[in-house]
């Protein structure tokens, strides 16, 4: 399924690793067809995959000043008091967990609706048609008389300013089309001036980073990009390098769709699938870059950005409908970068405290929780990061219920369930502490449960290798009951 909606149900205040409402809906509906599966594990996999979603937010109530209530400005997104820091807006949920819920639900509900009513099988050939593309450097055809060129990557000032569904910082707003004398000089001191044709492509953009003329350690922004339309009977699906807005990808939908009827293929369906293949920001219309709102100033191509993009779809589009697609030529390869940026976070050793082992418990559970709360457990905890070093590790945490007809305990949740929750908390000198949450749902069955937890420490020992142990450790034993 594509919908166009951002996944942004959950804010930047977010420190949980967890999907939002598109992942929400895509976990709703393999339970719904992997019964008996824990989340991810049953053979059924629904994709809701990511379309031109761009100007598109999940959280319907809208902007408002988090300090006064009111409204915000809605032109610069910005309150009286605080500016466009304090513009924020909210889903139709209690916290944005539950926003992220709610969306995902909706989303959900309408793919199954949908899912039930499909009647026509596609059927017909797979084909793919893919380029790479110097996008800094793209001739768009704007009429018969007149030509425009995309720009080297940079991002304007309404990119720092952020958007409702996560502001930024200091005093920055979106619709900005003038620079700042300040905020210039710091760029010019930190990372040199950007070129007066980088300046003047842009227009009217105000350039913050020139990131198409920085290149260290790596190139900032990618020049060169894939383009990519793959065609399944009467369904294309286009693989587009980036975010485009409702309108730009009305726009580009029609094209295509266009220049496929144009030599002989009627009837396409034509969808947008967003963020694919490689990452370049937005792609805003020309209309919406002249105003310089977020999405336009994280268009980095320029103002003919989805000119440029348009006219490549329909060469791709052209080529599958006349059966020319080997002829197209593959175009400039990508470089590729054998050395990446070292981490910035050291390894640290880990230590339990003195008198006390890995997994120990340090907050028991209670022995009785009804449906619709809270069994909570703590223990002496490693980095998790560790874990990601361990091939075989599965999942931080299990929820266990114990079966008497077969003196067993089944696993009836894992850390990919929406019911629970796993909290890392750092401490001093290697130490850190692990909380483990199981939000009872009203599904659950009455009986005795236990939480298990499973981790993996570093350790070293003087002038030998670090090693990652693993280590695993189980609560005591809880009732669940219903009233």
């Amino acid at each position: 399924s594509w919908f166009a909606i951002h996944p942004v149900s959950m804010n930047n205040s977010n420190h949980l690793v967890n999907s939002d409402n598109m992942g929400y809906a895509s976990y709703l509906f393999e339970q719904e067809k992997n019964k008996g599966h824990l989340p991810g594990q049953g053979p059924f996999v629904a994709a809701f995959a990511s379309s031109n979603l761009g100007d598109v937010s999940p959280n319907i109530l809208g902007p408002r000043c988090a300090n006064t209530g009111e409204s915000c400005d809605n032109a610069n997104s910005t309150c009286p008091i605080g500016g466009a820091t304090m513009c924020m807006a909210r889903g139709p949920g209690q916290d944005m967990l539950d926003s992220t819920q709610i969306i995902g639900r909706a989303l959900y509900q309408k793919a199954t609706a949908l899912y039930a009513l499909a009647s026509q099988e596609l059927t017909g050939p797979l084909t793919s048609a893919h380029q790479w593309v110097n996008m800094t450097d793209v001739t768009v055809s704007l009429n018969s008389t007149h030509t425009a060129k995309t720009c080297k990557p940079a991002l304007g000032y309404s990119f720092a300013a952020g958007t409702i569904d996560g502001a930024g910082t200091f005093n920055f707003t979106q619709g900005t089309t003038v620079s700042d004398p300040f905020w210039d000089t710091l760029r010019d001191q930190l990372f040199g001036r950007p070129s007066d044709e980088m300046k003047e492509c842009q227009k009217p953009k105000p350039v913050l980073i020139h990131t198409g003329e920085l290149s260290k350690p790596h190139p900032w922004h990618p020049d060169i990009v894939d383009v990519q339309i793959i065609t399944l009977g009467t369904l294309a699906i286009t693989a587009i390098p980036g975010e485009l807005t409702t309108m730009s990808g009305r726009r580009l939908r029609e094209a295509i769709k266009a220049e496929f009827a144009t030599y002989g293929m009627q009837n396409m369906t034509v969808v947008i699938s967003g963020l694919c293949n490689v990452y370049t920001h937005y792609i805003a219309t020309y209309e919406e870059y002249q105003v310089q709102r977020y999405e336009a100033a994280s268009t980095i191509y320029g103002p003919h950005t989805l000119s440029a993009y348009i006219q490549l779809y329909r060469g791709l589009a052209k080529a599958i409908a006349t059966d020319t697609v080997a002829n197209l030529s593959r175009g400039p390869e990508p470089p590729f970068f054998k050395d990446l940026i070292k981490p910035l976070i050291p390894n640290i050793v880990d230590r339990a405290p003195i008198g006390k082992n890995f997994g120990d418990v340090l907050q028991p559970l209670n022995s009785k929780y009804r449906v619709g709360e809270v069994a909570e457990v703590t223990f002496v905890g490693a980095n998790p990061k560790n874990s990601a070093e361990n091939r075989t590790h599965q999942t931080f945490l299990t929820v266990e219920k114990y079966e008497d007809a077969s003196a067993t305990w089944q696993v009836v949740h894992n850390d990919a369930s929406w019911e629970t929750r796993f909290y890392w908390h750092k401490g001093l000198l290697g130490h850190s502490n692990a909380t483990i949450q199981w939000h009872i749902p009203d599904t659950a069955k009455p009986g005795i449960y236990r939480i298990r937890y499973f981790g993996h420490n570093r350790k070293q020992d003087f002038l030998k290798p670090a090693v990652i142990l693993s280590f695993e450790s189980t609560s005591s034993d809880f009732e669940v009951v219903t009233t």
